[in-house]
C-alpha cells in the first residue's frame, strides 16, 4: 500500500503563490503518473495538473492552470509538487495529490488552499 501526505496549503491573497508538496511512503512501485486535483465546495473534483512518469515526465495542465501552475516531481524523494503562482480567488479549493500505478490510484487526504480577494 502507498500513503500520500500533502502539505503546503494555506491562506494567501490574490496574486500570491503557494507550493504544494505530496510525499509518498509505503510500498512504492510501478508509478505511471502523478497529479494534482482540486475540489471546490459544491463542485466536482477536477484535474489541475499531471505528470506522466512513463512518458518521460510529460506534463499536462488544465486550462485554468496553464501559465500559472507548474507540476514537478522528485523521484529520489518520491514526491510531487505543485507551484502555484498568480493565485486567484477561484483557485480556492481542497487540493488532492493522486498517484496512479499499474494496479490502482492512490489519494492523499487533501490540503486546503484559500485565496482571498
Amino acid at each position: 500500500q502507498m500513503q500520500l501526505v500533502e502539505s503546503g496549503g494555506g491562506l494567501v491573497q490574490a496574486g500570491g503563490s503557494l507550493r504544494l508538496s505530496c510525499a509518498a511512503s509505503g510500498i512504492i512501485s510501478g508509478i505511471k503518473a502523478m497529479g494534482w486535483y482540486r475540489q471546490a465546495p459544491g463542485k466536482q473534483r477536477e484535474l489541475v495538473a499531471s505528470i506522466i512518469v512513463i512518458a518521460d515526465d510529460t506534463t499536462h495542465y488544465a486550462a485554468s492552470a496553464k501559465g500559472r501552475f507548474t507540476i514537478s516531481r522528485d523521484n529520489a524523494k518520491n514526491a510531487v509538487y505543485l507551484q502555484m503562482n498568480s493565485l486567484k480567488p477561484e483557485d480556492t479549493a481542497v487540493y488532492f495529490c493522486n498517484v496512479l500505478t499499474g494496479q490502482r490510484g492512490y489519494w492523499g487526504q487533501g490540503t486546503q488552499v484559500t485565496v482571498s480577494s
